[in-house]
Formats: structure tokens, C-alpha cells, sequence
């Protein structure tokens, strides 16, 4: 970090510039070339920052207040690192904020506080020990199906187990990678090259990239071309548009505006192909080659992977082993097998993801409402049950998790009432619903982007 900082100074001149700024004076320096960013008043300049172990996300809130998700994803130590792209300091008679906006802002920085002092930051490895046992006696029974058996229908239902374990072990890499069970960060990044990059065929650095971007950034439409604080989830054009700003990218395509127009009837046939995708961006990540990069600024997070001959290592291992698997099925029966167990996966993954953000509030990302309102209003908690515990992996709790991603899974519970509680007292939209009805709700939504961008584009 250090060998950074001093470039950057060299590059910005920070040493040498200290003083005071306006917020709109910061809100200037909003792309990655060009970054000023505010943490605890303070205002450091980390222009070209592309060495910053996270990755690229750091420009995610370039002329912004990013003081809440600096306190989301990093630990304590990380406060002393910031020092060396000090510029100065916020100019206090340009704060526009109320003295009930200060005090929520308060008020749920310490409900954070509340919840390290209780401990619901540290992680039971007995209950990782048993989903990471779980999953493998899923993969077992995959195996048994297949190697036991010569029927089609044990094969298609081996394929559907499969297509459940990469699920499940979707939701374990996303907890390691979170840094929900190892206070050590490297012990959470090595489990995840086992269960991402192994068992799953998706690369770390590739993931890291994509969606730690959307944590930071849930829901936002980016503030310009050359910016980097939109939310690559939500990039989802030309096939659906979640907002009629995204729709209007459709008006030069006959294709475009044909999806866009039936987006609604598209969407779960989408989720079926979501995997195909993510493998394939994931392969391209880390071995290079043509593509479309889903983040800005991922060809730099690419070109810096901490860990590449790990990254290249899992990804062949998990082609070996599906190979070593498909070798045991009569020919026939190959292709079925992938294709249930690919789009089954996929639908499985996406149906979850779809839940959690999908259909909810988007908005400008200059224009974007503080940490908490931010996460709240731009993401749909599914009501829990037993099933929905299980098949959601933690992600029924999509609120809870977006304002503390390091949270281990199985504290959401505890955490829940807590969050919920907070809303209510602080007028705070909040919105849960079942699995079925929440899948309601994005197809509704989805319709009403379409119906919107017919009336505001007859011509389409």
C-alpha cells in the first residue's frame, strides 16, 4: 500500500495541497482519473488508485461521503492507511445536512457499535464446518446418481443435485469472501478459491470485482460515462431494463426495444442462462481474451489478481473434475445432463438474486440518499422460513446483509429485529415478501418499465 500512496502523491501533489473543500468542490472529482472522497470529514485524494487491494471499487463513491461503507468492509487497522492520501479536511459551513439527518446518521453508527459489543461479528466455525460437510454430501449424492445408475430420469435428478450444489456453494464462497468466518482475510480468500473456483467454476477476483461494486452502489445508475459509481447488477441491457432511464438505451435497436417491450414473459427464461454467463466472464477474467467486462474498471482489477496461478489452478480443476463426471454418463445422456444442471443452477442463483434488489428503488448515483437509507430502500428481504433459510443462504436477509456484509449468516436472526426495529423508529422504508410474491413484484415492476417506456416512446 505504501509504494501506492507515494505515487499517488507524486501524481496529485497531495502533500502539498492540504486545506479546506466545499462538497461541491469534492462532487467534482468523481472519476477514477480524478477521485476525491470524504471519510469522517477528512477528504483524501486517491486518484488512480488502482493498487488499493480492493480493487477498483474504491472509486465507487469518488466525490462522495464514504464513511459508512469504509466502516462496512474494513477493519480497524485499515483507518491508519487512509493518512497517506490526506488532502484536508471538509469545509463545515458547506454541510447542508439537518440536525436530524446527523443524528440518524449517528444513531445507526452506533446500533453498528451495539451489535460488535454483542459479538454478532464473530462466526461459528462448528455451523461452517456443517454447511461445508452439507455441501459435500450434496456432491456425493451427484456422484452416487451417477455412477450407480444407468437410467435417464437418476441422471437428470443427479444434474438437478448439482445444479443445487453449485448453489449452495454459491452462498458459502459469498460468506467466506465477506470475511463472515476468518477474522483472517487471506484464510477467507483461500476457502474461496476451494469452494468458488473449485466447486463452482467462479473466479474470486473475478466476484470480488463485481460484487463488492454492487455493495457499495446498490441500484445506482452510474453519473457519467467515464464514472464508476453504477451498480454492475443492474447493467442488465439490452435484454431488461430495470428503469426507463435504462430502457431508453433500447430506442436504436429494433432487438432492444422488442425485449424491452416483453421484458416481463423474458425474465425467468434469462435466469436460466445467468451461469453460462458468469462462467464464461469468469474464465475470460482470469485468462484473458475478448469479452464483455460486466464492472468498470475490472480489465485493472484483472491485471492485478493477488493470487493468479490460484485463480487459473481452480478454474482448471473445476473443469477437470465436471469432465471426470460427464465421463461416467452414456453420450446421450451428456448434454441433458449439462443443461439441467447449468440453467438449473443458474435459475436457482438468480431467482435469489432477483429477489433481493430487482424491482426496488434505483437512483442517480450523484444523487444518491445516505448508507443506510441506501441499502434499505434498494433491497426486498424474503419473509423467513425453514425452506427459504436454507434455499436463500443467508440472502433472505438481503437488508440486513447489505448494511453488514461481514455479518456471518447465522446471526442475521438475532440481527433482524434490530434493523427492523431501527426502521420503524426512524421512518425508514422497509419492504419484505415471500418468495412467490416477491417474484411477483419484479415481474410487475418489469411490466411497468415496459408499459412507461411505450408511452413515453409510441413509436417503439
Amino acid at each position: 500500500m505504501g509504494r501506492g500512496a507515494e505515487q499517488l502523491q507524486k501524481l496529485a501533489g497531495a502533500a502539498k495541497v492540504p486545506g479546506k473543500f466545499s462538497l461541491d468542490e469534492i462532487a467534482k472529482h468523481r472519476t477514477p482519473g480524478d477521485a476525491w472522497m470524504v471519510c469522517r470529514g477528512k477528504v483524501y485524494n486517491v486518484s488512480n488508485w488502482y493498487d488499493h487491494p480492493g480493487g477498483s471499487v474504491i472509486f465507487t463513491h469518488a466525490g462522495d461521503d464514504f464513511t459508512d461503507i469504509f466502516a462496512a468492509f474494513h477493519p480497524p487497522s485499515a483507518s491508519d492507511a487512509l493518512e497517506a492520501f490526506y488532502i484536508g479536511d471538509v469545509d463545515v459551513k458547506s454541510e447542508v445536512k439537518t440536525k436530524e439527518q446527523l443524528d440518524f446518521e449517528k444513531a445507526y453508527r452506533e446500533l453498528r457499535a451495539k451489535l460488535v459489543a454483542m459479538g454478532m461479528f464473530n462466526a461459528s466455525y462448528g455451523y461452517y464446518a456443517w454447511k461445508v460437510f452439507s455441501n459435500m454430501l450434496i456432491l456425493g449424492a451427484v456422484v452416487l446418481c451417477v455412477c450407480l445408475s444407468s437410467s435417464f430420469l437418476v441422471h437428470m435428478f443427479g444434474a438437478l443435485l448439482l445444479g443445487l450444489f453449485w448453489q449452495q456453494s454459491g452462498w458459502l464462497a459469498h460468506d467466506f469472501l465477506h470475511h463472515q468466518v476468518f477474522k483472517n482475510r487471506l484464510y477467507g480468500r483461500l476457502m474461496g478459491y476451494f469452494v468458488g473456483n473449485v466447486w463452482q467454476g467462479f473466479s474470486v477476483a473475478w466476484w470480488n470485482n463485481k460484487h463488492n461494486t454492487h455493495h457499495a452502489v446498490p441500484n445506482l445508475h452510474e453519473s457519467s460515462a467515464d464514472a464508476h459509481d453504477g451498480d454492475p447488477d443492474i447493467d442488465t441491457m439490452p435484454i431488461l431494463a430495470w428503469s426507463v432511464k435504462m430502457a431508453e438505451r433500447a430506442k436504436e435497436s429494433k432487438m432492444g426495444q422488442f425485449m424491452i417491450r416483453y421484458q416481463a414473459f423474458f425474465y425467468f427464461p434469462v435466469l436460466l442462462f445467468a451461469r453460462l454467463a458468469w462462467l464464461q466472464q469468469s474464465w475470460l477474467f482470469v485468462f484473458g481474451g475478448a469479452g464483455q467486462w460486466s464492472t468498470k474498471g475490472a480489465k485493472a482489477d484483472m491485471d492485478r489478481m493477488p493470487y493468479p496461478a490460484l485463480e487459473k489452478g481452480g478454474l482448471i480443476l473445476y473443469y477437470i473434475w465436471n469432465l471426470a463426471l460427464l465421463w461416467q454418463l452414456p453420450l446421450l445422456h451428456i448434454i441433458p445432463f449439462v443443461l439441467v444442471s447449468q440453467t438449473g443452477c443458474g435459475f436457482m442463483l438468480a431467482l435469489v438474486f432477483g429477489l433481493g434488489h430487482n424491482g426496488m428503488a434505483t437512483y442517480e448515483a450523484d444523487k444518491r440518499p445516505d448508507f443506510w437509507k441506501l441499502q434499505v430502500t434498494t433491497t426486498r428481504n424474503v419473509t423467513s422460513n425453514w425452506f427459504s433459510d436454507w434455499f436463500c443462504g443467508g440472502l433472505q436477509y438481503q437488508v440486513d446483509h447489505h448494511l453488514f456484509p461481514s455479518l456471518p449468516r447465522h446471526n442475521f436472526g438475532k440481527v433482524h429485529a434490530l434493523v427492523e426495529s431501527f426502521c420503524k423508529e426512524h421512518k425508514v422504508y422497509y419492504h419484505e415478501a415471500g418468495i412467490i410474491d416477491g417474484s411477483v413484484e419484479v415481474l410487475q415492476h418489469l411490466n411497468k418499465v415496459s408499459c412507461e417506456f411505450i408511452k413515453e416512446f409510441p413509436a417503439m
